[in-house]
């Protein structure tokens, strides 16, 4: 999902473009345009199918958008940040960046795109009923009604990471009072929903119906895939609940003076003892700033004798910090918000130690090893 480009912003969310989205939109646009149109309306100008269809693909994105702008909506309301919306090749996703903190907010935010499908579905049916005896405006209309009642209905399927998953995760969570175990039976249930997809696809195949056959398999897998990354991600939660950043930082870590150059620094640290990141400090210990080698390489190695660590450093206050009694998992969250690998653990204005993702993987294979 990083192959995409931004079209907008709508409540200060992103909205992108994957480039997947182009390969369905011109697969939609020819299937309306020499299929859909010329059987449903053959007194249509054959010319003109194509464009109506162009135009009519168009606005089943705009449906996906505002499937995922109700998503959204509601998530916001219950002041749940939400990182970006993404059209790609199957729809589009929005990327909420907290889950819910309880079964009813789950519950709402998940099926707000559903409804909000439903609802475009009867407002392109009250279109239908005003310019039925149109056929340019009939065409797109009819089309728009009946696709935004199928994706409602598909995305209602009782099957992780579908809305209707999410619905049924929401019940399961109020029932049991457990959200992991929620996720789990959610997942499981996906998982079992996506290979049914894929059986589906490969009788169609055998049916002759190749393209739709290999298409549900191709929507199967995804579906697969999604439902066992989360029920990983459940299962990593699970393992580092309660957990916090002081049971699993590194305590030592290199601490240089900002007055050094990046030629001492690269020729004393980074090639003779294997460091990548650096905590810069006063003498009584504070904090000042964090050097990575990312920060290295943006200066033409021909100046690093001559450019101190202080100079490029990344300073105290641009810098993320935690403190060894913050959860691990909100520590992690963190960093994924901000796109690092690691960060300085800070306790009184004091360095403590440094968190990063190889120390999270290691204390993760630790407790596999030892069987917890």
């Amino acid at each position: 999902m990083k192959a995409n480009m931004k079209i907008g912003e709508i409540w200060g969310i992103p909205l992108y473009i994957h480039y997947s989205w182009l390969l369905i939109f011109i697969l939609i646009t020819w299937s309306l345009g020499v299929g859909y149109f010329p059987q449903e309306y053959p007194q249509l100008n054959p010319s003109m199918n194509i464009i109506i269809g162009a135009v009519t693909s168009l606005l089943f994105f705009g449906s996906v958008l505002l499937h995922e702008l109700g998503h959204s909506w509601v998530a916001l309301r219950n002041q749940i940040p939400v990182r970006s919306i993404t059209l790609f090749i199957f729809g589009g996703v929005a990327q909420i960046e907290e889950e819910p903190h309880t079964p009813g907010a789950d519950f709402w935010i998940a099926i707000a795109g559903p409804l909000t499908s439903l609802g475009l579905s009867g407002v392109f049916g009250l279109f239908w009923l005003l310019d039925q005896h149109i056929p340019y405006l009939a065409a797109p209309s009819s089309y728009l009604m009946r696709i935004n009642a199928v994706l409602a209905i598909f995305n209602l399927i009782p099957g992780f990471p579908l809305d209707g998953g999410r619905v049924l995760r929401a019940i399961v969570w109020k029932i049991k009072q457990d959200k992991y175990q929620a996720t789990q039976i959610a997942s499981g249930i996906g998982q079992f929903v996506a290979f049914g997809f894929i059986a589906l696809g490969i009788l169609q195949v055998f049916q002759n119906n190749l393209f739709n056959g290999l298409w549900m398999v191709f929507i199967g897998w995804f579906l697969e895939q999604a439902a066992t990354s989360t029920q990983a991600e459940t299962n990593l939660q699970l393992a580092l609940k309660n957990v916090t950043v002081g049971q699993v930082m590194q305590r030592e870590h290199p601490q240089i003076s900002a007055l050094l150059t990046l030629r001492q620094v690269v020729d004393d640290y980074v090639l003779n003892g294997g460091r990548s990141y650096f905590c810069i400090t006063e003498p009584e210990g504070k904090l000042q700033g964090c050097l990575t080698l990312q920060d290295i390489s943006k200066i033409p190695q021909q100046q690093w004798q001559y450019t101190s660590v202080k100079s490029v450093a990344v300073p105290l206050e641009r810098m993320i910090t935690v403190s060894p009694h913050t959860q691990l998992l909100t520590a992690l969250h963190l960093m994924d918000r901000a796109g690092i690998s690691r960060m300085p653990v800070v306790e009184n204005g004091q360095i403590v130690g440094i968190l990063s993702r190889e120390d999270v993987l290691h204390f993760i294979r630790i407790k596999t090893e030892l069987g917890i």
